[in-house]
């Protein structure tokens, strides 16, 4: 037992031992002393075993009784003092015969509460699966005896048991988040994350599927980071079994989505290149390790032959190694020159030593691949999608981790599980790439180095973006159109299938699509794009000032804004079309400044006013129409 514990029992005894000398020497009320004394005394023994008891108490509890306890003994002191006065003081003091039975009922909480603080803190091998019931201290809150026992079971139990006591504090963190607080103020942290080092499959599942639960606030997830998560789950990631691990993936994306401060510290510990590992594995095949006599003629599986040692070198980076699909699909030749593209750098960086261990096994981080392949098919790809969910979650505004992304080959495994993949799969994937590019359009160095034209990984995401733009049925269109927007400033002026596709989208009937759409293809004609003139005239030449005219005029009003600006873009960028000139586009801006929405509008209104004097330097007033 804790020092500080063995203090905080030692003032209850001593009031105790005071109040049972006050009770022997009273004048008056001498029988309802006289109950209070035995009580007393009953107390003080049950107090006196507890600081016997050579376990650790559980702490929290602990405190929490032993201080009502001594603040009930202090008020049964004063009590039982007011009757050992003497003299006119006692003859005309009047003591309710309700103090007493409100004290007596005190000392009867009091020593339930110590006498269940005894039963709860003995080992489960001696309490023959006795029945703890709850301790009157928690009569009004039951649910707070129920995680005292359950924290303790976790803290003191087997195996199996401490199992069980998370399956417990799961099922109260899931009922409300009230609970789950709870569960963090009582200490229900660290025995969790014990648990989730030490505990066996069943133990280390309901553990880590607690702490997702638990870290719905801010302040939860950062007392949790706090108590050393990350590196625990770091570890799972690596070395539990799968079906463990996609429940640690959940959980890391449930506290990466509600405090992404924390983003970092799962940086720092591995836990991104560990969750690439599972995103590659089965997505793309894994490196082999045969000689190579020469680089002609050979074929894609050859070519993966022959970097095998880069592959062990760059294992023993702590690189994530990613290999080539199992089947020939769409993206089989951006998958092979990949691999070409970066085995030839490493090539050059490799030493004698890994000359020497050209033969010796590669394995993926986590589980051996031999082990993994014996999973079911289920449970495999739910770790795929909670894996990436995970990776959605941890790059949202972060630079560090999107870098560390596109430098490995996870955008070439979000490409081919956006094709491939299961809905759910899919979903986390795109919306993964969503955040990806999100923070590449701020951030000019990862847009460069991760996005650049030449780089086939990024070349097979765009192509996937643009199969689902061309189908326009898609669940994930509108991500996609926003993630071609978030590239736009990558794309080339020789890209010509980008726009057009996008352009077509401008007359769909669905308002979020038609607002995706706008909002892309101002990214592609706003000034900051370098390319802006020649992306204007292609957006012209395909009618697309037609469709947003008719989206300003006749749009709602969450589209109208998005399509009066990029026709002013479009304006003001090449003002000579005749194409502008006979739809009339002059004429348009000057309705829009009328419009009071538009008018007051910071951005907009001088934006209007500048496209509008440079249609006027190129279109003469007599070819003007006129709108009412």
């Amino acid at each position: 037992m804790s020092d500080s514990v063995k203090q905080i029992i030692s003032r209850p005894i001593q009031s105790a031992d005071q109040l049972i000398k006050a009770s022997e020497q009273v004048c008056s009320f001498k029988q309802d002393c006289a109950e209070i004394k035995a009580k007393t005394e009953k107390l003080v023994n049950l107090l006196r075993q507890v600081a016997r008891v050579s376990y650790d108490l559980y702490e929290r509890p602990t405190r929490r009784i032993i201080d009502e306890t001594e603040q009930v003994l202090e008020r049964a002191l004063k009590l039982v003092d007011k009757c050992c006065r003497n003299g006119l003081r006692r003859v005309f003091k009047i003591i309710p015969t309700a103090h007493f039975r409100r004290t007596l009922q005190h000392l009867e909480n009091s020593i339930g509460d110590v006498s269940w603080l005894l039963r709860v803190s003995t080992p489960s091998v001696d309490r023959d699966d006795e029945y703890l019931g709850l301790p009157p201290i928690a009569a009004n809150e039951p649910t707070l005896g129920l995680i005292w026992e359950q924290i303790f079971i976790m803290c003191s139990g087997t195996l199996e048991e401490r199992a069980e006591g998370a399956i417990s504090l799961v099922s109260l963190a899931r009922d409300t988040d009230k609970y789950g607080k709870l569960i963090i103020e009582e200490g229900g942290v660290p025995p969790l994350l014990k648990l989730a080092k030490e505990g066996n499959e069943d133990g280390q599942e309901n553990a880590a599927r607690a702490i997702g639960l638990l870290g719905r606030e801010p302040d939860s997830v950062q007392y949790i980071i706090n108590a050393g998560v990350c590196a625990i789950f770091a570890k799972m990631l690596k070395f539990s079994p799968m079906k463990v691990q996609l429940v640690v993936a959940w959980a890391v994306s449930e506290l990466a989505a509600n405090y992404p401060k924390c983003q970092e510290h799962f940086l720092q510990n591995n836990v991104i290149r560990l969750l690439v590992g599972h995103l590659a594995f089965e997505t793309i095949q894994e490196h082999s390790r045969y000689a190579i006599a020469s680089k002609q003629n050979m074929s894609i599986h050859t070519v993966v032959m022959a970097n095998s040692k880069t592959g062990t070198r760059e294992q023993e980076k702590g690189q994530v190694l990613h290999p080539v699909p199992v089947k020939t699909n769409d993206i089989h030749n951006v998958v092979a020159n990949t691999i070409v593209e970066k085995s030839g750098k490493s090539r050059n960086d490799r030493s004698h030593k890994y000359k020497n261990n050209t033969r010796k096994q590669i394995a993926f981080v986590g589980t051996s691949i031999k082990a993994r392949e014996f999973e079911d098919p289920e449970t495999k790809s739910q770790m795929k999608a909670m894996a990436a969910r995970a990776l959605w979650y941890l790059c949202a505004n972060n630079v560090s981790i999107c870098k560390s992304i596109t430098e490995s080959r996870a955008l070439l495994c979000f490409a081919v599980l956006l094709e491939k993949g299961e809905y759910e799969i899919q979903y986390n994937s795109a919306m993964a790439l969503v955040e990806i590019t999100a923070v590449a359009h701020t951030h000019v160095e990862l847009r460069h180095s991760g996005f650049k034209p030449t780089s086939p990984a990024a070349r097979a995401v765009v192509d996937q973006f643009l199969k689902i733009i061309k189908n326009a049925n898609s669940d994930f269109l509108i991500t996609s159109i926003q993630s071609i927007g978030h590239l736009a400033r990558t794309f080339r002026a020789t890209e010509t299938r980008i726009i057009p596709p996008i352009v077509t989208l401008l007359e769909n009937s669905e308002p979020d699509v038609s607002i995706a759409s706008t909002d892309t293809l101002i990214e592609f004609a706003c000034t900051e794009n370098f390319l802006h003139v020649n992306h204007s005239k292609t957006i012209i030449d395909l009618g697309g000032a037609k469709h947003l005219i008719q989206l300003t005029y006749f749009g709602e009003q969450a589209v109208q804004r998005p399509a009066l600006i990029l026709l002013c873009y479009l304006a003001m960028h090449v003002p000579d079309s005749e194409t502008l000139a006979q739809d009339e586009v002059l004429v348009v801006l000057e309705w829009a400044l009328k419009k009071e929405c538009f008018r007051y509008d910071e951005f907009v209104e001088p934006l209007i006013n500048e496209a509008k004097q440079r249609l006027e330097i190129y279109q003469s007033r007599n070819t003007r129409g006129s709108f009412k």
